[in-house]
């Protein structure tokens, strides 16, 4: 199982704006820490406001920042909510030219272990990926919260 640039950048959003708490954060800031295109981000940051993980301020002294405490950002949620396919082989999509399908247990078994990869993504929360905040922030140049 692979999942796309989009959700792994949509995680990394996430974990940047936990790691910062309440203070705003520029798309530029989180671009820059992990050397990724400031284009992409913010297509990523756009669809996490839209879906109600992110909130926005507008203006020159505007930014984003986790609108959910990181413990209620399910991960299993945010994977199905941006992983739009998760059609792992031919056999899975309703378009299937497979020749073996009928006679085939492939499909079972991967659709086992898309289960089981699917619920163990679902027992994790976004504070669970922070298990080493101190650490994370030193890596992205973030420095440490007020709150914390």
């Amino acid at each position: 199982m692979r999942l796309t640039r989009y959700t792994d950048y949509s995680l990394r959003v996430l974990i940047y704006l936990a790691l910062e708490g309440d203070r705003l954060s520029t798309i530029q800031a989180i671009a820059d820490s992990y050397h990724i295109s400031k284009n992409h981000l913010t297509k990523v940051v756009h669809e996490l406001q839209r879906a109600g993980y992110v909130d926005t301020v507008r203006g020159k002294h505007g930014g984003l920042r986790l609108r959910l405490p990181p413990h209620e950002v399910n991960i299993g949620r945010l994977v199905r909510e941006t992983e739009r396919d998760l059609v792992i082989v031919e056999c899975f999509a309703d378009a299937n030219r497979c020749v073996i399908t009928p006679h085939c247990a492939l499909k079972t078994v991967l659709g086992e272990a898309l289960d089981a990869f699917m619920r163990t993504l679902d027992r994790h929360t976004l504070a669970d990926l922070l298990a080493r905040p101190g650490a994370l922030r030193q890596v992205l140049g973030i420095a440490q919260p007020l709150s914390d």
